[in-house]
């Protein structure tokens, strides 16, 4: 008899590798039987996973790790055996603020140093005329499309607090958002940037991979209570989860995923689509111009699947530097111990990858992250909040 699990997920490219566990029947090779929920918004997912109605979530990476801190709601200890995505988000812009950075920037504004410094002067100019502040849309004040845009504003001199504003919505709603002018640009995964590309009312300023260029997104998410009670189950989980991974990264085997990916009950955008993202090779302008990066969404190279405690300490070092937490050993270590690379070598019989230097963040300002000196990270910025008490 197989174990019954529910699963819940939101419709973006990086659920790829569980999607295709259960739609490619590699997790009922596991003897699981796997039910998908698909969900508008990270408090959904958070909170049913939190409370028992998931056994797992495709969950995003900051998430996990204020649940198991007890940031922003009740603490409930959360742990990720398997990565299921790096990079793979986005910042697009309106044309408006496209055509206004570009008039301001001094060089090249595929340079994410040079965009921000635009901004800044665009955020000036706006200011100086007594009009409204831009408005940036991101999926959740615990997320890391909040602290992407926050560490891009902030590196070219723009406050994210005081000179802009940032506001929280789902996913799905971004493209809806940027069409109606509620806002002039956001933060988000794929699909969602290329949409709006699509459409015509979107520039596809950044790829995540220019400004990090190795950033965990998204987990596949348990409670530990869940994961002591189940470890069989977790095993079976993370196998078919590689399998999958290795699948979807198979460029042979593109065509298929994207199709798997574009059914209602999934994604449910044009498989065209999403076949740019697989590829790397993605529309960027209404205009028709494209950019390249084979590294715009990695889902089972470079080490993605394997949970990366540096990761982790990177995004809680984003929380301590804006205001939403406090700087302390103990929430370091806690941060850290939701990605469980031990139960990944585990469930795959492989020997700890200890001896192999883990990917560096690679963030295009500032100096190298150090992940067992958060306090030297923190004094390399002059815009940040004081801790949170």
């Amino acid at each position: 008899m197989s174990e019954h699990l529910r699963i819940g997920f939101i419709p973006l490219c990086d659920a790829t590798a569980l999607i295709v566990a259960v739609d490619k029947g590699f997790t009922a090779a596991e003897g699981l039987d796997v039910e998908l929920v698909r969900e508008v918004s990270w408090s959904n997912v958070r909170d049913k996973l939190n409370i028992g109605l998931f056994d797992a979530a495709h969950l995003i990476a900051p998430v996990a790790i204020a649940s198991s801190l007890g940031l922003g709601h009740v603490k409930v200890p959360i742990i990720a055996p398997f990565g299921l995505g790096v990079n793979g988000n986005a910042i697009t812009v309106s044309p408006p603020l496209h055509a206004a950075l570009h008039d301001a920037a001094d060089g090249d504004i595929r340079d994410p140093l040079v965009s921000a410094k635009a901004l800044a002067r665009v955020v000036a100019q706006r200011k100086g005329r007594g009009r409204e502040p831009l408005t940036f849309g991101m999926t959740f004040p615990f997320s890391t499309h909040n602290y992407h845009l926050r560490f891009w504003m902030a590196a070219g001199g723009v406050d994210p607090d005081e000179d802009v504003r940032l506001v929280v919505l789902p996913p799905p709603y971004m493209v809806e958002s940027l069409r109606s002018q509620h806002v002039d640009g956001f933060c988000v995964g794929a699909p969602w940037n290329s949409v709006a590309v699509d459409l015509g009312i979107g520039h596809i300023l950044h790829f995540v991979s220019e400004i990090l260029a190795h950033a965990m997104e998204k987990l596949l998410a348990v409670r530990q209570r869940w994961a002591d009670d189940n470890p069989d189950v977790l095993m079976r989980l993370v196998r078919a989860h590689r399998r999958a991974a290795a699948f979807v990264e198979d460029t042979d085997n593109h065509a298929e995923v994207a199709a798997i990916l574009a059914a209602p009950n999934r994604i449910g955008v044009e498989p065209e689509v999403i076949l740019r993202t697989l590829d790397g090779h993605l529309k960027v302008s209404p205009g028709g111009a494209y950019r390249d990066d084979p590294r715009y969404l990695l889902v089972g190279r470079e080490g993605a699947g394997r949970p990366d405690p540096i990761q982790a300490a990177w995004l809680y070092a984003q929380m301590v530097r804006w205001g939403q937490a406090p700087l302390s050993a103990e929430m370091l270590a806690a941060a850290k111990s939701v990605c469980r690379p031990d139960l990944y070598d585990a469930a795959l019989a492989e020997a700890p990858a200890s001896g192999e230097p883990s990917p560096a963040i690679g963030a295009f300002a500032g100096p190298a992250f150090d992940p067992n000196d958060i306090e030297g990270h923190l004094a390399a910025w002059t815009i940040k909040r004081d801790p949170a008490n």
